[in-house]
């Protein structure tokens, strides 16, 4: 059999790592630069999430019961590695600097953790129910460039962790060149955004930046928690600029 070239065997290595979708059966996988497709797996996910809104949309589902399973699934879809993430980074920032990346390490989970993701998870669930049927456009567009921030978190910032397990993606990030598949993913959902303003791709990497430059800042670095929460944040708040542009700009769901 043929052997791959490393972008493709790396997309295989991204469609392992960042969700539990059935593996490929070829190319073999590699796991040295993976975050710069990132954004691709979250626009699987995220058209997933979307396909399950429609589906339940025609069964009659109301609002209000769809939008929590929608979540439900693009949690599991992800393995949790994003929330995961999303609860030790905020257990290590309330533990204060100098027992930050202990606390992160701790299975338990603290009070800050619990009250973090109970955050999240509300705005995202408010931002859903207010946009309506724009919802599921915003979910695939949110969630692939989401994941824009972890790769600007480690373009930005130095690995904290001598031996972390996610030290291979600051080891193997190729600067600017890990950002041309993000490009061809924006010529492939820009078409997606039908009555969504054109101002939703702008907002999203903006949010995505923002996050990853207000996270690294206050570790003073990155770590794997940290990659993971701020795809959380990321796309917690793309939802929720979305959901309060949008009938502004007469694109408002219902």
């Amino acid at each position: 059999m043929a052997s791959a070239p490393f972008w493709l065997r790396d997309l295989v290595g991204a469609w392992i790592f960042y969700s539990v979708l059935p593996a490929w059966p070829w190319p073999q996988p590699r796991f040295e630069r993976i975050a710069r497709f990132a954004p691709w797996i979250g626009l699987v996910i995220g058209g997933m999430q979307a396909g399950l809104w429609w589906l339940l949309s025609a069964l009659g589902w109301p609002q209000v019961a769809l939008v929590p399973v929608v979540l439900a699934l693009g949690l599991w879809l992800t393995g949790g590695l994003h929330f995961d993430g999303l609860i030790d980074t905020a257990d290590g920032l309330a533990a204060g600097p100098e027992r930050c990346l202990e606390a992160m390490e701790d299975s338990r989970v603290g009070a800050s953790g619990v009250q973090l993701s109970v955050l999240v998870l509300l705005l995202q669930f408010a931002a859903l129910v207010r946009l309506g049927s724009l919802a599921p456009i915003a979910l695939v567009v949110t969630s692939a460039l989401a994941r824009v921030s972890p790769l600007w978190a480690m373009a930005r910032f130095a690995y904290l962790r001598v031996n972390g397990t996610a030290g291979f993606h600051r080891r193997h990030h190729k600067g600017l060149g890990d950002a041309v598949p993000t490009l061809v993913l924006l010529v492939v959902v820009s078409p997606l955004l039908g009555q969504l303003p054109l101002l939703t791709v702008p907002v999203c990497f903006l949010s995505a930046l923002i996050a990853a430059e207000w996270l690294g800042r206050r570790l003073g670095g990155m770590t794997g928690d940290g990659y993971g929460a701020v795809v959380m944040l990321s796309e917690t708040s793309s939802l929720f600029f979305i959901a309060l542009l949008a009938p502004l700009l007469g694109s408002g769901g219902g």
